[in-house]
């Protein structure tokens, strides 16, 4: 009869007032053993049961795993794959379980990605898929799992969908399209087990995630923690070698114009993290990716235009090839500049700041200087220098200082126009001033000496007096600085 009473206690478990009973009945514990049975109909009728009366009860779920049923669930998944019923009932037990991190850790001594990648591959509804998925991207929350995902296969079965869906229009397939670009994100920034607290922190925000690591620079290994991103970068580059990064855009380019934004979302957001490390930012420059982004930049949708800066932004992190490709095409610095004013999108203005700002600064060509200088960018940055972000400040402040090392004299006019070194005075005055921002206007303050205009500026403004303050700054560094910056004004050095 055990069958029978466990198909009676699925159909009970479905009456919301009847689940308290069942939980007092101790019927739990006494279903769970019946999971170890071969009987398939014993299988589907207490797994209903079980995920019938346990559905939203954190502490009985808790339980569920404590004694065992994760692996009788993988079990199911292993052993029935191509039982329609079965695998809905222990896909869903799982659906319900993975946010616990018991169950992830459970999961993780498994062959749980191997089962789920099959049932990837085998699914014929979009339900069945947005099942999966849902339990993908919660799994893709643990390390030892978002591994074991990548290595059983997952992001070759995404390309794979992404490539049969990127021509339907179908609103069903659209979601299948967000979930799988969305699950993307999740295997390329899952935080490992070793980040700094910052990016444990940042974990769940793709945009935090690339400002850390650009600031770090971990893409070319200049940081300590640089080992511990191994296995982000590699999941970056196998993204890549499938050809995810030239589907993306393909999605991007098809749905641009759709009112429903979720998969623009999803597929930037994908694109951006993908262009992080140095070696997928050779590879974006050698396919004439840089190429596609520019042309989705003249569609005009702000969101779309905001994450595509962003991206161009990560390509030219550090390359100075991407640097001057970018800074040699007359159109992308005119619609730059029109931009860095839009003062009716904010985030655009900002965003393009930056990129112009990362131009500069990873260039060294005389031509990028004089192009930026053509375009009428440089003004821009000066504003930029008394941005309310102190990392925008830097940005600004390092860029200027490495273009005036580069070609100072075709600058000259524009500082003066802009009253550049009136802006770095007021730097330099303020209390509110970051150290780091005081520091970086003082080392662009000793590349405008070089300029008999500029340093009589630099003079009539007395900007001596400032600098001797300095020289007794707290911070050893900014100290440090403005003695060598006195020296030089001085003609000392």
């Amino acid at each position: 009869c055990a069958v029978k009473a466990a198909h009676v206690l699925s159909e009970i478990a479905k009456n919301e007032e009847m689940k308290k009973p069942c939980i007092e009945a101790d019927l739990v514990l006494t279903l769970i053993p019946l999971l170890e049975s071969t009987d398939q109909e014993m299988l589907l009728h207490a797994g209903r049961a079980i995920g019938r009366i346990c559905y939203d009860n954190r502490a009985l779920q808790e339980e569920l795993v404590r004694v065992g049923v994760i692996p009788s669930l993988v079990r199911i998944l292993t052993d029935y794959a191509e039982s329609e019923p079965l695998v809905h009932v222990a896909l869903l037990a799982l659906y319900n379980l993975a946010d616990l991190d018991s169950a992830r850790e459970a999961l993780s001594m498994t062959k749980v990605a191997e089962q789920l990648v099959k049932q990837l591959k085998r699914a014929e509804s979009h339900e069945r898929l947005e099942i999966v998925f849902e339990v993908l991207q919660a799994l893709a929350e643990n390390d030892a799992l978002k591994v074991q995902l990548v290595d059983a296969g997952v992001p070759e079965v995404l390309s794979e969908i992404l490539l049969r869906l990127q021509g339907s229009s179908q609103a069903e397939d659209t979601c299948i399209v967000k979930a799988a670009s969305d699950l993307i994100v999740s295997l390329l920034l899952g935080a490992g087990a070793h980040l700094s607290e910052e990016l444990k922190v940042a974990k769940n925000n793709a945009k935090d995630i690339v400002l850390i690591l650009a600031r770090h620079e971990i893409s070319q290994g200049k940081d300590s923690l640089n080992s511990e991103f191994a296995s982000l970068f590699g999941n970056c580059l196998r993204m890549f070698q499938l050809g995810v990064v030239h589907q993306l855009l393909d999605l991007l380019e098809k749905h641009i114009q759709s009112r429903d934004t979720s998969v623009q979302q999803a597929a930037l957001s994908a694109l951006q993290n993908l262009a992080i490390p140095v070696v997928s930012k050779v590879q974006m420059l050698e396919e004439g990716i840089a190429e596609r982004i520019e042309a989705l930049l003249r569609l005009e949708s702000p969101p779309v235009q905001f994450k595509l800066l962003g991206t161009l932004r990560m390509l030219a992190d550090g390359q100075a090839d991407a640097a001057e490709i970018l800074g040699q095409d007359p159109q992308l610095l005119s619609r730059l500049v029109q931009w860095c004013s839009a003062s009716d999108h904010s985030g655009i203005c900002a965003e393009a700041n930056r990129l112009l700002a990362s131009i500069l600064h990873h260039n060294r060509s005389q031509e990028v200087v004089k192009a930026i200088q053509a375009a009428q960018g440089v003004k821009h940055l000066v504003s930029m220098t008394t941005s309310e972000h102190a990392a925008m400040q830097n940005e600004a402040l390092n860029a200027l200082a490495i273009a005036s090392a580069i070609d100072l004299e075709t600058l000259e006019e524009s500082f003066k126009e802009s009253q550049l070194v009136q802006s770095l005075h007021k730097l330099l005055r303020d209390d509110n001033t970051s150290p780091e921002v005081k520091y970086n206007s003082m080392g662009l303050l000793c590349r405008l000496l070089n300029s008999g205009d500029l340093r009589q500026e630099i003079e009539e403004n007395k900007i001596k007096d400032t600098l001797e303050q300095l020289c007794s700054h707290s911070n050893a560094n900014v100290a440090k600085e403005a003695i060598t910056t006195l020296q030089l004004l001085r003609g000392e050095t």
